[in-house]
C-alpha cells in the first residue's frame, strides 16, 4: 500500500491561488501588448531545452496560420541547454496523433541574437521571461508567457514541462499549449485556422 501524497506547501497552494486570481488581467494586458505590436514579422517560441514544448508550440502555431499569414511571418522556437537534441518519443507520438511532425527537429540553443531576432518572443513559464528579459535585453511589450492566453481558468502560468513523464503528461502539456495558442491568435486579431 502506497502513503498519500504528502500536501502540498503553503507557498506552493498560494502561489496558484494567485495566479488563477490574476489570470483575467493577465489576459487583458498581454492581449493589449499583442494589439500595440501589430503583426509581428518574426515569432520565437523558447522553453528550457527545446525538445517539448518550444518546437511544439511553433509547429501547432504554424499550422493554424492562414497561407498567407505563414507567407509574412517566421516562426522558429530555442531553448536555454543542449543543442543539437532530437525530442523524446512521447513528444514527437503525441505531436503527430495532432498533425503536427517533430521528427525533425533539433534543438536550437537560444543566445541573445536569436533572442533579439523574434519581433514576438513567447515563453512557456514566467520564470523563462525574466531570465530572457536580462539574456537579451528585451522589451517587456515583446515578451509574453504563453499561459497568460489560456481562455479558460487556470492554476498556474506556465505551461508544464512534460520531459521525463508518462505519455500522459504529453497529452496535457500539449492540450494547454493548443487552447492558448488559440487565445494568442485571437489576440493578434487573427482566428485560427481550424485543426
Amino acid at each position: 500500500m502506497t502513503a498519500p501524497a504528502a500536501p502540498a506547501p503553503l507557498w506552493w497552494r498560494l502561489r496558484r491561488a494567485v495566479d488563477a486570481a490574476l489570470h483575467p488581467l493577465r489576459r487583458r494586458r498581454a492581449a493589449a501588448r499583442l494589439r500595440q505590436l501589430g503583426l509581428p514579422r518574426s515569432v520565437i517560441f523558447v522553453c528550457h531545452g527545446n525538445i517539448c514544448r518550444s518546437p511544439y508550440a511553433a509547429a501547432a502555431f504554424c499550422r493554424r496560420l492562414s497561407p498567407s499569414l505563414q507567407a509574412l511571418i517566421r516562426v522558429d522556437s530555442a531553448g536555454f541547454i543542449g543543442p543539437g537534441r532530437s525530442p523524446p518519443p512521447f513528444a514527437r507520438a503525441v505531436a503527430a496523433l495532432r498533425g503536427v511532425d517533430l521528427a525533425a527537429h533539433r534543438s536550437k540553443l537560444l543566445t541573445p541574437a536569436v533572442g533579439a531576432a523574434g519581433e514576438l518572443v513567447v515563453v512557456m513559464e514566467p520564470r523563462q521571461a525574466r531570465v530572457l528579459g536580462k539574456l537579451c535585453r528585451r522589451n517587456g511589450g515583446t515578451l509574453v508567457v504563453l499561459g497568460d492566453f489560456d481562455p479558460g481558468p487556470i492554476t498556474t502560468r506556465a505551461i508544464p514541462d512534460p520531459i521525463g513523464q508518462p505519455e500522459a503528461a504529453f497529452h496535457e502539456s500539449y492540450t494547454r499549449i493548443d487552447r492558448c495558442l488559440d487565445g494568442l491568435l485571437r489576440a493578434m486579431g487573427s482566428e485560427p485556422l481550424p485543426r
